[in-house]
Parts: structure tokens; C-alpha cells; sequence
């Protein structure tokens, strides 16, 4: 997956590329530098929150949508989004309306910031609407963000509960204890995937890998941060996640610009050099594709 909600102001700088150009480009690049390290692999246009078609048709007057095989979309009813969980089909459909391209659902989520019992409903009303609807659906996430964390939002506190709904979107609290919707999931691990990123040196890694096989979960998405690739160690970071992850069937997204590389020293700026993503993108897909 080729970034992460580019459409999405706390992942993307606008300010800095009103128009998408420079990400249109960037797309361009690294979804031809993905193909020819793996052609048979599928390059998703990274997932957009919120659901706009619009978004979607720009790219690919822009020329993006040549160099991915698949649209992703988020979507988050029951906590951000202004739209019901059963409209669903709907926005799946204004999307197909756009592209040819495939469209997989790779977030989809409830918190339990208000209730843990809004969480099994809204999962499974999700899962009754959305499967056999989409290819692959994610549901994020497995874990809840430890409170010490930073959520990855530009705009933070400034949010209110919208920043705090973060913290509480996994079927496992902090404490490693189960939230009632773990049990509820597993009903449907064989149809819905997870969404769990993995930070950098995340001490959940392994126990993450362990509940995913208890819950027969085969189909799993994740990150692998550029910000993250000049720190030392990278490397070998970024081989002890990918082989932990092996057996499962990934989706990895390649996003987050470091701060010397971006037109401002943020991880949503625009890269100055749409190559050097392209780069690592080409250099990820070398070394874990096969």
C-alpha cells in the first residue's frame, strides 16, 4: 500500500500540495518501482478517510491509478465519519462508480471510548454488511494505543474525544486483558483481517503474533515507516517484524516522510524527491516480496 490516507489532513500536508500533485507523482513512481521488483504483487493506492470519490477520480486524471491495481478506503461511522454504518454499500458504490480498480475496505473500526458493548454491535452489524462486499476488509484494530503513546494525528488534543477515540479501537486493552468484542471477532476471523500497526521497536510484537494465530486471523495489514528507515537499526527492525509476520497473508503500507526528506520536517510533508519514496519502496519490496 502506497501511503496512508492521503486525503486525510493529519496524514497528508495540503498546505504544502493543495492539488495532490506532488503525491499523484509519488504514486506514479513508486507503484512502477514496486512493479518491477514484483510484478505479481498487488499495489494498493493507499487507503482514504474519508470515503470520497472525488478524491479517487482526481487520482486518476492525475495519472495515479495507472501504477496501483487496488483503491483502499476507510471508514469509521459509529466514531468520525458523518454517515451511518449502514450506508456502507452506498459509499462502496459512489467509489466503484470512479474506477475499475478493485476496492478493499483496509480500516474499519468502533472504539469503546463511550461503550464496549457499541463495539460488538457495530462489529458485527460491519461484518454482516461488508463481507462478500469487498475482496479484503481490516479490521482495526487489535490492540488499543498504550496512553504513553502518540497517536498519529497532526492535530492532537486540538481534536477533544475525536484524539481520545484513538487510544480505544482494539479488541485488547492496554493491560493485555480482552474486551467482549475479541470473542465476537473470532466469529468472523476468517472473513475479516486485522490492522495493527507495529511502531518502532513495538514490545507487543510478539504477543500480537500469538493472538492473531489463536484467532485463525490469515489476513493482516501493516507499516513499514520510511520516517523509521535512517534510525539505526532499521534494518534489522524492519527483518524481526517481517519474519515475525511471515506466515500471515500482509499487506504492508509504506508511508510517513522523515524530516530532512519532506518540503517541511514533518511525516505528512510531501517528500522534495518523490524518487527517494519510490526507493524505498523498490527496496522494501526486494527484500521482503519473495
Amino acid at each position: 500500500m502506497l501511503w496512508n490516507e492521503p486525503n486525510n489532513t493529519s496524514h497528508w500536508d495540503f498546505g504544502v500540495d493543495p492539488g495532490w500533485e506532488v503525491f499523484a507523482e509519488m504514486v506514479r513512481q513508486a507503484g512502477q518501482a514496486v512493479h518491477a521488483e514484483a510484478p505479481s504483487v498487488k499495489r494498493v493506492l493507499g487507503g482514504i478517510s474519508p470515503v470520497d470519490p472525488r478524491f479517487v477520480a482526481r487520482m486518476g486524471r492525475q495519472g495515479a491509478l495507472q501504477h496501483v491495481d487496488v483503491v483502499a478506503v476507510h471508514g469509521f461511522p459509529l466514531d468520525w465519519n458523518l454517515w451511518g454504518v449502514d450506508e456502507w454499500p452506498e459509499r462502496l458504490d459512489a467509489v466503484r462508480a470512479v474506477t475499475d480498480l478493485p476496492v478493499w475496505v483496509t480500516e474499519v473500526g468502533v472504539s469503546t471510548f463511550a461503550s464496549e458493548s457499541l463495539q460488538v454491535e457495530g462489529l458485527r452489524r460491519t461484518a454482516e454488511i461488508l463481507i462478500g462486499r469487498a475482496e479484503r476488509i481490516h479490521w482495526y484494530s487489535l490492540f488499543d494505543l498504550p496512553g504513553a503513546w502518540d497517536a498519529l494525528t497532526r492535530h492532537r488534543r486540538a481534536e477533544g474525544t475525536s484524539y481520545l477515540r484513538h487510544y480505544h479501537m482494539g479488541l485488547v486493552r492496554e493491560d493485555g486483558t480482552p474486551k467482549p468484542a475479541l470473542r465476537a471477532f473470532a466469529d468472523y476471523a476468517q472473513e475479516l483481517g486485522i490492522c495493527q500497526w507495529v511502531h518502532w521497536q513495538d514490545p507487543r510484537l510478539d504477543d500480537m503474533v500469538r493472538r492473531l494465530r489463536d484467532l485463525g486471523v490469515r489476513k493482516v495489514r501493516t507499516g513499514l515507516s520510511w520516517s523509521d528507515d535512517h534510525k539505526p537499526g532499521a534494518l534489522a527492525w524492519f527483518d524481526r517484524q517481517m519474519n515475525a509476520l511471515e506466515e500471515f497473508d500482509l499487506t504492508v503500507t509504506f508511508c510517513f516522510t522523515p524530516d530532512h526528506a519532506g518540503v517541511v520536517p514533518h511525516y505528512t510533508s510531501p517528500p522534495r524527491n518523490v524518487s527517494e519514496f519510490a526507493d524505498f519502496c523498490a527496496r522494501m519490496t526486494r527484500r521482503y516480496a519473495s
